[in-house]
């Protein structure tokens, strides 16, 4: 760095902030952590027309979360797998009513992650504090120590290698699931194991971004990228690099103008895809500008 750059505009207002100040510094790895590893899961997650499913998972985790907290404070493990604990609860018991009632997949989902959030909050309200519950809903990516960010880049390599492994399993069940059951006996460890990945994720999003928006990391990057590429790769690499750059923005933004962090970065993932449903390759102006041209010619 030269003294000259140090001293421009530009460098106290893109560089400084995440130089200077360690929770910065932290909160931007924590970042990198979520981009490489909730925008892939994403990208699957919208090819499997699962989007809502995640949103209601994102809120199931809130009273396993809760009462890891009431049962150890704000202990990082406890909540953890209090939260990961109850997103699995809730994954395979809507699962098993709809395969064994008349109920289909989405309103027993429905039902048991209203529960879930439910039992979440009241838990949360008679034990806790208003500042417990903004910690759960909100998260803390300014405030990662040390033990969280090692959770967030652990989550991210176990996530990455299960999608190396299960990379052509999950595509099939994406492309057609009863095609996969009749030929493989993989279709079983492609859905649980990806409701595992899903949860997981939901988990480590939850501690940066809270249970309200811990999706949000998750599908508005898919969604974006999904208006510019086809191919998966393609989907993968550009919804990580969305998500990498609304993460890092957010945090510039939020800290200079002294709002808070997780709603900032959801809204820059927000306006993103906003832009994109517009000037997109597929989005509504270019999409439609090919498809005359296609029906002109």
């Amino acid at each position: 760095m030269t003294p000259d750059l140090a001293d421009t505009g530009l460098w106290a207002l893109l560089v400084g902030p995440l130089v200077e100040f360690g929770f910065m510094r932290r909160a931007l790895v924590g970042c990198v952590a979520l981009s490489l590893s909730c925008a892939p899961v994403g990208v699957f997650l919208l090819l499997r027309r699962m989007s809502l499913t995640g949103d209601a998972m994102a809120h199931a985790i809130l009273p396993g979360a809760a009462i890891g907290y009431l049962l150890a404070g704000l202990s990082l493990p406890a909540m953890t797998f209090g939260g990961i604990v109850a997103g699995l609860l809730v994954a395979i018991g809507s699962g098993l009513v709809a395969r064994s009632t008349v109920l289909r997949e989405d309103a027993s989902l429905a039902a048991f992650y209203l529960l879930s959030l439910a039992l979440g909050v009241l838990i949360i309200s008679t034990r806790g504090s208003s500042v417990d519950l903004l910690h759960v809903l909100f998260g803390t990516v300014l405030a990662l120590n040390d033990a969280a960010l090692g959770l967030l880049v652990g989550i991210a390599i176990f996530t990455l290698l299960a999608l190396a492994v299960m990379y052509r399993a999950l595509l099939l069940e994406c492309l057609d699931p009863q095609f996969l059951r009749s030929v493989s006996r993989l279709s079983p460890l492609a859905h649980y194991g990806f409701l595992g990945l899903l949860v997981i994720n939901l988990v480590a999003g939850f501690h940066a971004l809270g249970t309200l928006m811990a999706v949000g990391i998750m599908v508005l990057p898919a969604a974006t990228a999904r208006l510019w590429v086809r191919s998966v790769p393609a989907l993968m690499a550009l919804a990580a690099a969305l998500a990498l750059v609304a993460g890092v923005a957010g945090l510039l933004i939020s800290y200079h103008a002294d709002w808070p962090t997780s709603p900032t970065i959801v809204l820059g993932l927000g306006a993103a895809y906003l832009v994109s449903l517009v000037v997109g390759r597929h989005g509504a102006w270019r999409g439609g500008q090919r498809r005359r041209r296609h029906l002109q010619a």
